[in-house]
This record gives structure tokens, C-alpha cells and sequence, in this order.
């Protein structure tokens, strides 16, 4: 029996061949052997309510009122957001509002213009 290498993604060892590609059990992950990691996957692609892809540094609009948790006022939708950050996690955008300060928010309530 062949020695299979381990998974580029998570390291297990418990790869398994599947026609001409390698699989890992515990991460799903697929890759075709001797082939080079692809490190495009790696990065997370944030998109709009649109589909447009956002970037650090963008300008985005909110396309419907949303309630700030713990306090009884309300983002307006038309709110202009500008100079976003990308980051991970259950909110993918980090921000400034003026009038609110720092926010967290989720990219499919925002538009970029």
C-alpha cells in the first residue's frame, strides 16, 4: 500500500484517494496529488447584498434599518458607512458610524457605492 501524504489543509493523515484526487475525511478538503496548494481559498471573499465584492477601504451604504443591540436607536437604511474593514467572524464588516461609533456588520445588509 502506498503512502498517501497528509492534508495540506488540516495535516490529518487519514487522506483517501477518489479518482485522480486526494480527500480529507475531517476537513472536506480536495486536491489533485503532487499538485501545489491553492492559496486563493484561504482568503474569504466578502460580497454585497448585490454580489459585488467588498474590500478594506470601501464606501457602503445600509439598505435597510437595522436595531443596535442593546440600545433603543436604529441605523437608517441610506446610511452612508466609508472606510470599512474586513474581518472574520459572524460579522464581516468593522466600521465607524457617525452618530453610533464602532460597529460590527453583516455584508448582506450593506451596498457598495
Amino acid at each position: 500500500m502506498s503512502a498517501l501524504p497528509n492534508c495540506p489543509k488540516c495535516n490529518s493523515s487519514y487522506t483517501y484517494e477518489d479518482g485522480s484526487q486526494l480527500v480529507c475525511p475531517e476537513c472536506a478538503h480536495e486536491w489533485i496529488s503532487g499538485s501545489e496548494p491553492d492559496k486563493s481559498e484561504d482568503q474569504k471573499v466578502v460580497k454585497d447584498a448585490n454580489g459585488t465584492i467588498l474590500n478594506d477601504g470601501d464606501s457602503v451604504a445600509v439598505i435597510k434599518d437595522l436595531k443596535v443591540k442593546g440600545s433603543s436607536s436604529v441605523i437608517k437604511m441610506g446610511t452612508r458607512v466609508k472606510h470599512i474593514r474586513l474581518v472574520d467572524g459572524d460579522h464581516d464588516i468593522d466600521c465607524k458610524i457617525d452618530g453610533f461609533g464602532a460597529m460590527k456588520l453583516k455584508s448582506e445588509f450593506v451596498k457598495k457605492i
